[in-house]
């Protein structure tokens, strides 16, 4: 399915735009494969997503 996080645009806005991708990757298989709602799923990708980007960076 293609979500859209229309709603949560100005929280995803703020990201770097790297971030942002993979925040939106990991919400979409938390709705799908985890049941999530799409708040809590949005949440918690942001933290993953930051998570990941500064593993990254070192």
């Amino acid at each position: 399915m293609d979500w859209t996080f229309e709603e949560f645009r100005t929280e995803l806005d703020a990201l770097n735009p790297s971030v942002r991708k993979k925040a939106i990757e990991i919400a979409k298989d938390l709705i799908e494969k985890e049941d999530f709602s799409k708040e809590k799923a949005i949440k918690k990708a942001v933290v993953m997503a930051e998570e990941w980007f500064y593993d990254l960076e070192g």
